[in-house]
């Protein structure tokens, strides 16, 4: 069994950045594949943003650019450094591993607006 924990969202003017982190349970967090979803009220869950064991990265063309996904397996912690916010990418943001089956945390709220 693998918990998730997100933390570190907020309310952000447009242009500004955050950082959201997901920290998981479990002895195998290195052999995880961690990803990023979001969704906005009133949309379907969304992608953002992947990293695999290996560290190789991957992103939705929407956030390509502006967000950067890490990891820190020794804290057993994937991060989401978002610059250059937009109102669009309001939203509330999971985190998600994949290990043997999928994992879901419980969302962080992003807010962005003057």
């Amino acid at each position: 069994q693998v918990q998730l924990v997100e933390s570190g969202g907020g309310l952000v003017q447009p242009g500004g950045s955050l950082r959201l982190s997901c920290a998981a349970s479990g002895s195998s967090f290195s052999a995880y594949a961690m990803s990023w979803f979001r969704q906005a009220p009133g949309n379907q869950r969304e992608w953002v943003a992947r990293i695999i064991s290996d560290g190789s990265t991957s992103y939705a063309d929407s956030v390509k650019g502006r967000f950067t996904i890490s990891r820190d397996n020794a804290k057993k912690t994937v991060y989401l450094q978002m610059n250059s916010l937009k109102p669009e990418d309001a939203a509330v943001y999971y985190c998600y591993a994949n290990y043997l089956r999928g994992y879901w945390g419980q969302g962080t709220q992003v807010t962005v607006s003057s």
